[in-house]
């Protein structure tokens, strides 16, 4: 089972699915921190901030994947975690293929404004591309 994670409350939410569904059926979960390679090229051309964000970014992707980690280890659910470097969706759907997943488990903020609409969410695109089935999970608060 593939859980894409960036630390968000929507991710949370995918991680706990992600990780009753592993715990029941004895399945093995692997976190995934995608870095946004198009942050990156856009601060590179800035000099000493493209350090900075590199290094904040490191930070972003290792708080994220230790937080998954550790939800899988309190419910005793085997897990790794991996750190790629692309754009979101296409990193994701091509990992899945990669890593044989059975199962996405992504969450979903529940934005719906103009922004949204015209370039999708990476849930969405994640969910329109990939070969693989694909779980939504909402946090609690968020609406339907």
């Amino acid at each position: 089972m593939l859980v894409p994670t960036d630390g968000s409350d929507a991710s949370a939410a995918a991680i706990d699915q992600a990780v009753v569904i592993a715990d029941q059926f004895d399945a093995r979960v692997e976190f995934l921190h995608v870095v946004d390679v198009g942050i990156e090229m856009s601060a590179a051309a800035e000099g000493a901030i493209a350090d900075d964000l590199t290094s904040t970014l490191e930070s972003v992707a290792n708080d994220a994947l230790t937080e998954a980690e550790a939800r899988a280890d309190d419910a005793g659910v085997e897990a790794e975690t991996t750190v790629i470097e692309g754009v979101p969706h296409e990193t994701i759907v091509q990992h899945s293929v990669d890593s044989e997943s059975d199962l996405i488990v992504m969450g979903v903020t529940g934005h719906s404004g103009l922004t949204e609409r015209l370039l999708g969410s990476t849930t969405d695109r994640v969910a329109r591309s990939a070969e693989t089935s694909v779980l939504i999970a909402r946090p609690s608060d968020t609406p339907a």
